[in-house]
């Protein structure tokens, strides 16, 4: 599978880009865990059916210490019974910040407080940049159909 576009060949792209990305690298250094950082970009991305994220995210979480329990069981995570109650809330918040069209709401109060109890407000805030990060990334990846496999941990950062 071919991409329909190459991002880092493509001048418009790569300069948009570079600014976007950058975006992606101070996220790297807010003050929300790492690991919530991957299961909320992998769940995301699983949601949207990004494949190139889910690689992505799958593989940067394993190299960073994260287990394969852990990661196979994101989809499931209301029944799986390896993640804290942060994470859960963490990973509440992405599906409801991902899912604005089934809920009409966006991210409702009740899981709102939720994250809340587990998260600052600066971390409260690295949440909705990165859910609404993630989403854009999805998109530009699926709209040009960017192949998933060959990613290798630290690539992009």
């Amino acid at each position: 599978m071919d991409a329909r576009l190459n991002y880092f060949a493509n001048p418009t792209a790569g300069k948009a880009l570079k600014y976007f990305m950058s975006a992606g690298k101070a996220l790297k250094e807010a003050p929300l865990p790492a690991a919530t950082q991957e299961l909320v970009a992998l769940r995301v991305s699983q949601i949207n059916g990004c494949a190139v994220c889910v690689d992505m995210h799958t593989k940067e979480a394993a190299a960073a210490g994260d287990t394969a329990v852990r990661l196979n069981l994101v989809a499931a995570w209301r029944e799986a019974t390896v993640f804290t109650e942060a994470e859960r809330a963490a990973l509440a918040f992405a599906e409801e910040g991902t899912r604005v069209a089934d809920a009409a709401t966006g991210v409702g109060d009740e899981v709102w407080a939720h994250a809340a109890k587990h998260y600052d407000e600066d971390q409260l805030a690295a949440l909705v940049i990165l859910v609404s990060f993630m989403n854009a990334v999805n998109r530009l990846n699926i709209i040009t159909q960017q192949p998933a496999g060959d990613y290798r941990p630290g690539q992009f950062h």
